[in-house]
């Protein structure tokens, strides 16, 4: 969510072309020894965010609390009715509740030193239309990625990502502006799967179409972020966070090793091949030179539209139909 209490992200909870096999939707790929992964941890985070949701409207308590902007939406919801459709168009709570359970705010990051606002935001929703959103494309995205490579590393992904997305929203979030949502953890989600395919290319039959139909959804998801109200920042951020993370922890190994059984023992290739290794390694370093230098930026309380001054286009277009200042 980005501006005044207005929705973060919306990630298409869309499937990924056709392909057999173990992968997740793409390629073909079949391998004997890989272990299945019952997926437990996606649907945790789906309950826990549905949880959260559940206690902003709680805390928000419209009818008490009311709006100059009309009278709260669902009223015979009593408490957890929403603030009215002027003020939030998404059916969620006012811009001060979301500040007070943890959105991303750049002033209180740097100036109150309330880095865990870093963290905390993920976990909010600015509505119920954006929180359904999120979590019909983490259900999509994160159940088949968990079976395939287990929720240790997925959730590293997701929550690494989910951080990664909010540095570079704060670097760009301007004053008075708050951002919640797991768009930023979802977006990496995508960006691994990306990188994963980029990782193991040799193992995959159908590479071109898988590739092609993987950056198309990317991009439908990156231009709908240039609309009003959604935190491009957070998707670009995540999404490299995520990209370099696939790299570093989604790496198969090849097709030679894994028959290393039916070999004799003088035949026996390595468990990855060299580029994956490179790859590895060029990934790791580009995280963590990302990571320190986007926090020292942050903290430091520099602004990224100081030293970039068309970036902001990159979050919102304004047209004739919309600005982007609202």
């Amino acid at each position: 969510m980005a501006s005044n209490g207005e929705e973060k992200s919306r990630v298409a909870a869309a499937g990924y072309g056709g392909g057999g096999g173990g992968g997740y939707g793409y390629g073909a790929y079949e391998g004997r020894d890989e272990r299945k992964w019952w997926p437990w941890l996606v649907p945790t985070v789906i309950v826990a965010c549905i949880a959260v949701f559940i206690v902003e409207m709680y805390v928000n308590n419209c009818p008490k609390h009311g709006s100059a902007l009309g009278g709260c939406v669902a009223g015979f919801l009593r408490r957890f009715s929403f603030q009215p459709l002027r003020e939030n168009p998404l059916l969620g709570p006012s811009s001060p509740t979301l500040q007070k359970m943890g959105a991303l705010d750049w002033n209180k990051v740097v100036h109150q030193h309330q880095g865990w606002r870093l963290i905390s935001c993920i976990w909010l929703h600015a509505g119920l239309i954006h929180l359904v959103v999120n979590m019909l494309s983490l259900l999509f995205i994160g159940i088949r990625l968990e079976q395939q490579f287990g929720f240790v590393r997925i959730g590293a992904i997701y929550l690494l990502s989910g951080f990664g997305g909010s540095v570079l929203s704060a670097l760009f979030l301007r004053n008075n502006y708050i951002s919640v949502g797991a768009s930023g953890a979802l977006f990496g989600l995508l960006g691994s799967m990306l990188s994963e395919l980029i990782m193991n290319w040799t193992i995959y039959s159908n590479k071109a179409a898988a590739i092609i139909t993987l950056l198309f959804i990317i991009a439908i998801n990156l231009a709908i972020g240039i609309l009003p109200h959604a935190d491009n920042f957070a998707h670009i951020g995540g999404f490299v966070t995520g990209f370099l993370l696939g790299f570093v922890l989604l790496a198969r190994p090849q097709f030679g090793w894994m028959e290393r059984h039916e070999l004799p023992q003088t035949n026996q290739p390595p468990k990855y091949k060299a580029y994956q290794y490179v790859l590895w390694v060029v990934a790791f370093v580009l995280l963590l030179v990302g990571f320190v230098v986007s926090l020292v930026m942050l903290f430091k309380g520099k602004n990224g539209n100081d030293g970039c001054h068309w970036c902001h286009y990159l979050n919102c277009v304004p047209t004739s139909k919309w600005k982007c200042d609202t």
